[in-house]
């Protein structure tokens, strides 16, 4: 119990010195003297603001193949080992991803007007 509470003691010490710190070096008194760099300029508008939502679903469908490459690769190398029932399993996962872009080019995620 006592090195449970010393361990607490030393976390809390160690935070404190870490916020003071860099309470210390810091250029800007508060968070709202400072303001994006934008060649010299204010910003116009908001940072989340000038994205259309339908880059968002890109995104996603981006991800799910991104994915689908952390999966296959270490597939590639064990696919010799375990045989046929590791082609079947990936087979079955790229059509599951076919059928996900399948779906969303049904419902116009991929027309832009």
């Amino acid at each position: 119990m006592a090195g449970a509470v010393a361990a607490l003691v030393a976390v809390v010490a160690l935070v404190a010195a870490v916020y003071g710190g860099s309470m210390l070096v810091r250029l800007a008194p508060t968070a709202r003297q400072v303001h994006p760099f934008l060649s010299g300029g204010a910003p116009a508008e908001h940072a989340v603001s000038r994205y259309h939502a339908r880059w968002y679903t890109i995104t996603m469908i981006f991800l799910a193949f991104d994915m689908e490459m952390v999966f296959m690769y270490p597939w590639t190398l064990v696919v010799s080992e375990v045989g046929a029932a590791a082609v079947v399993e990936m087979f079955l996962f790229l059509a599951l991803l076919f059928a996900g872009v399948w779906y969303a080019w049904r419902e116009g995620v991929f027309r832009w007007t």
